[in-house]
C-alpha cells in the first residue's frame, strides 16, 4: 500500500465525516446551544426585571408606610381636638350646672330663711302685744 493513497483515503474519509457532521449533527448541535443561550438571556432579563420590580416595590412601599403614618397622625390630632371640645363641653355643662345648682341653693337657702323669720316674727308680735296689753294694763 502506498503512503500517499492511504494519505488521500483518510483525508477522504475525513472530508465526508466533515460534511456528514456539517450537515447532520452541527445543525441540532447549534440550535441546542442558541435556545440554551437564549434561556439564559432570558433568566438574565427576567432577573433583573425582578430586581427593578423589587426596588419599585420598596419605593412604593415606603410611600404607602409614609402616607399611613401620615394617615395615623391626622386621626390622632383629630381624636385629641374632639377630646379637647369633648372636655370643654362638659367643662361648659359643669359650669351650667353648677350655677344652676347655686341658684337653687340660695333659693332654698332663701326659703329656709323666710320660714326661719316668719315664727320670730310672730313671737316678736306676741312679744309686742304682751308689753304693750302690759303697759295699757290688760
Amino acid at each position: 500500500m502506498n503512503f500517499n493513497a492511504t494519505l488521500i483515503g483518510q483525508m477522504i474519509t475525513f472530508g465526508l465525516l466533515v460534511l456528514f457532521t456539517m450537515k447532520y449533527v452541527w445543525p441540532p448541535i447549534i440550535q441546542a446551544m442558541q435556545e440554551r443561550q437564549k434561556r439564559i438571556a432570558d433568566g438574565l432579563a427576567s432577573a433583573e426585571r425582578g430586581v427593578r420590580e423589587q426596588e419599585l416595590a420598596k419605593v412604593k412601599a415606603a410611600q404607602m408606610l409614609k402616607e399611613a403614618k401620615q394617615q395615623a397622625a391626622e386621626i390622632v390630632a383629630q381624636a385629641h381636638k374632639r377630646a379637647n371640645e369633648i372636655i370643654e363641653q362638659s367643662k361648659q355643662e359643669a359650669r351650667v350646672e353648677g350655677d344652676r345648682q347655686l341658684h337653687a341653693a340660695k333659693a332654698e337657702i332663701e326659703q329656709e330663711v323666710n320660714r326661719a323669720r316668719e315664727p320670730v316674727s310672730y313671737t316678736h308680735l306676741d312679744v309686742y302685744k304682751r308689753q304693750t296689753g302690759a303697759m295699757r294694763g290688760e
